[in-house]
């Protein structure tokens, strides 16, 4: 029986957060379709993470569809709903907050957006990206959702229909709030995030909670959603990196740098090719792909690059004289990426998958028709291993965010396939 409803708006934080349980013990599944009637599953599954994919969307959109998911949980008195949201708060933040509230009739809402393990940290109701106000980091430059408020009382409060009030993190003998609304807490490290699950959690106050994996990691010794204890054993994996890149965050481009700097060949898709629909299926876009793949062939370790070197300028160019709006783009790259990625699987090119930004694996399974997945174990923070089944045989595939992961990432995942016994 499902135990724990975990709802997140895109696909990597979906696996970052629903990993937290499943290297516990419990048994983990991600869907990412929020429309479907995912009640018969209940009694294979301990937890269920629902990609509700509604981070790019308006907030009406976001708050019905998030409204709509926590109505059904109610109905099958799913014991406790996670509200997973950004570790750097993008995305329709408070209008889902808001539908959590409202759909489950609670009068408060506790959210914990601490991320301390990564060094993402809310003090005085101040959200930090390694000391650095988030609105003042890379991702109050993001050219898709710009987080442009650091104060998270405010930024909730944009969108939310209900009081939203900021909190310092709850000690064993702090008096509780109880105002009515979201309830926003500091978290500066991992001892502030567990205190306040647990007074929230000895007050019948976690119910319905919220945050990002930073506090989703808590919930395993907190709720106590272990099974057997035993974390699934880390497979056998194909020795040589493939990676596919959906991500202009600046983290994920470092790594980029990293990586060709050690030997990775890295292969950048023109604008044409990210942007015109159907170009995979022309004469041209096939004998790319056949160019390509019989690069993959040298067993070298690579990256299928969405960015142009040194600016992402002749894409936007390029998008500016087709009429693409920044959705348009954002929709074409990724699903470029994934017919690539169906391309690669059809013909059999080997290699163990990384695909980082959300979009792009969500376009990537769609184009496998891949909807569910089940995380196995994170290799790094917010960096995840999981599994899927695709024409009846078992794949693996390395996800994370585009803000997520050190600067020698994708070299130390290297070095670690190497060393598989």
């Amino acid at each position: 029986m499902i135990q724990l409803l975990i709802i997140a708006d895109d696909f990597t934080g979906a696996l970052d957060a629903g990993v937290q349980l499943a290297t516990h013990g419990a048994r983990t599944a991600v869907i990412t379709d929020a429309s479907s009637d995912w009640s018969g599953i209940g009694e294979t599954l301990d937890v269920l993470v629902v990609d509700a994919e509604t981070r790019h969307l308006q907030p009406r959109q976001a708050y019905d569809i998030v409204h709509r998911t926590v109505t059904l949980a109610v109905q099958l008195q799913v014991p406790y709903i996670y509200k997973k949201t950004d570790s750097a708060l993008r995305g329709n933040v408070g209008a889902e907050l808001s539908a959590v509230l409202h759909a489950s009739g609670a009068r408060q809402l506790p959210f914990i957006p601490a991320f301390p393990q990564i060094g993402r940290c809310t003090v005085q109701g101040v959200h930090y990206i390694r000391e650095v106000p988030v609105d003042q980091s890379v991702f109050g430059k993001d050219p898709f959702e710009p987080v442009t408020e650091s104060r998270v009382d405010r930024l909730v409060g944009a969108q939310a229909q209900d009081p939203v009030l900021s909190l310092p993190a709850l000690g064993p003998d702090t008096p509780l709030p109880e105002q009515e609304g979201i309830l926003v807490f500091d978290a500066a490290s991992e001892e502030d995030l567990f205190a306040t699950g647990h007074r929230l959690l000895e007050a019948g106050r976690l119910r319905i909670m919220a945050g990002c994996a930073g506090f989703a990691a808590m919930l395993p010794e907190l709720l106590d959603t272990r099974i057997d204890g035993h974390a699934f054993p880390m497979p056998k994996l194909d020795g040589r990196l493939l990676m596919l890149c959906g991500s202009v965050n600046p983290i994920t481009l470092t790594q980029l740098e990293r990586a060709e700097q050690a030997g990775f060949q890295r292969l950048r898709m023109r604008p044409d090719q990210k942007l015109e629909p159907g170009y995979w299926d022309t004469p041209e876009g096939k004998a790319q792909l056949d160019s390509w793949i019989a690069q993959l062939e040298t067993g070298a370790h690579t990256v299928i690059d969405s960015n142009d070197p040194g600016s992402n300028e002749p894409t936007a160019r390029y998008a500016r004289e087709q009429g693409l709006t920044l959705e348009d783009i954002r929709q074409r790259i990724s699903g470029s990426l994934g017919r690539i990625l169906r391309a690669f699987n059809d013909r059999g090119v080997a290699g163990t998958l990384l695909i980082t930004g959300g979009d792009t694996l969500k376009q990537c399974m769609d184009c496998l028709g891949v909807y569910e997945i089940e995380p196995l174990c994170e290799l790094e923070a917010g960096v995840v291993l999981s599994r899927f089944a695709y024409h009846g045989v078992t794949r693996y595939v390395i996800s994370k965010s585009g803000g997520f992961g050190s600067e020698d990432l994708l070299v130390s995942l290297t070095q670690r396939l190497a060393q598989q016994v």
